[in-house]
């Protein structure tokens, strides 16, 4: 009764807010926790502050929505997809941070980019829905400073690691949303997450773990740059779909560049500033080329969208999952079943 009420009450909120500025809000607590991160990396290095990132994280996460093991078995293939969230999502934290500690954060998000980037183009059906991913495109070419020499292989690939676990990030927490309401496969999946990244963090970190600067600095961002964030994409990813969403969060570059600025003292020249307004009019774009509002408005008036996943499939928390060739439905937002009435009482 609790887990549903605190759901309701998320989602109310949320509800009320476009999703375009949930997404864009997820992506501003990213990067400033990206930003804010590396000033703990002293004391215990990228995989230690990761570590209790993830750590705290899932403890408040699952504090908040209260995971049920009963809710995980009924909805067919739920573990599996909480799992594979919370794989992906270790695999993303260590590789960015650890990017960020080899590369400046604005070089690191922009190539994060390419993940969603290449969601954006592989759900694209019209030569115009390709418009805003080469603007954005564009942008991240200028993003880059388009001078860079002699940047480190080992964060080249680190950041390119990040970029493909995001990518499979979006595509999989898409599928979380259609099974488990609220934030309880996501409360799993960071849970998953920390405890994967344990091992690592703790090796490499050791006793700097239990600094009182590293756990107030981990606190800090696991609130900021996960707790809030991930919530916010998820409910976000239930009313846009992910084409849209990765489109959007091509202001992730923009975002990483302007805290690198503000917080790290990272200065940008005049290329740069042309690339943030790149990817601010792709991101623009992108919101009034994707799906119709009419559709938007549907799916934002069955409290998340949830409901309209799950009856579409004639099931409560048993809808299909998506298979390898299905990323053009996807793309093409969800589905409902006419005359059918939102499935509220699961």
């Amino acid at each position: 009764m609790q887990q549903r009420s605190v759901d309701q009450g998320f989602s109310a909120v949320a509800g009320k807010v476009p999703a375009p500025c949930l997404v864009l809000a997820g992506v501003s607590g990213i990067q400033f926790g990206a930003a804010l991160a590396p000033s703990a990396y002293v004391q215990a290095g990228a995989a230690g502050v990761v570590f209790l990132r993830l750590l705290f994280a899932g403890l408040i996460l699952c504090l908040l929505w209260r995971p049920r093991r009963q809710a995980l078995k009924s909805a067919k293939g739920a573990w599996k997809t909480v799992l594979a969230a919370g794989t992906l999502l270790a695999g993303h934290h260590i590789a960015f941070f650890e990017a960020v500690d080899h590369l400046p954060l604005g070089i690191v998000a922009t190539i994060e980019f390419l993940g969603p980037f290449a969601i954006a183009l592989a759900g694209s059906r019209r030569a115009l829905d390709l418009l805003p991913g080469c603007l954005a495109a564009g942008g991240v070419l200028l993003l880059s400073g388009g001078g860079s020499t002699s940047l480190p292989a080992v964060g080249l690939a680190l950041a390119a690691g990040a970029a493909c676990c995001w990518a499979g990030y979006i595509l999989v927490s898409a599928r979380m949303a259609t099974r488990l309401s609220g934030g309880q496969g996501l409360a799993v999946a960071i849970a998953w997450a920390a405890l994967l990244s344990a091992p690592y963090g703790i090796a490499r970190a050791g006793s700097g773990l239990l600094d009182p600067h590293v756990l107030w600095v981990a606190a800090v961002v696991a609130v900021v740059s996960s707790v809030l964030p991930y919530s916010l994409n998820l409910e976000a990813l239930r009313r846009i779909p992910p084409r849209v969403f990765g489109v959007l969060t091509s202001l992730e570059p923009a975002a990483g560049a302007l805290f690198g600025l503000l917080v790290l003292g990272q200065r940008l020249n005049r290329y740069q500033w042309l690339g943030i307004a790149a990817v601010a009019c792709a991101s623009i774009a992108a919101t009034y080329l994707g799906p119709g509002k009419r559709r938007i408005s549907r799916v934002r008036a069955t409290s998340g969208s949830l409901a309209s996943h799950r009856s579409a499939d004639g099931g409560c928390g048993h809808a299909r999952a998506p298979q390898p060739g299905d990323i053009s439905r996807l793309a093409a937002g969800p589905r409902r079943t006419p005359g059918r009435p939102d499935n509220h009482g699961c």
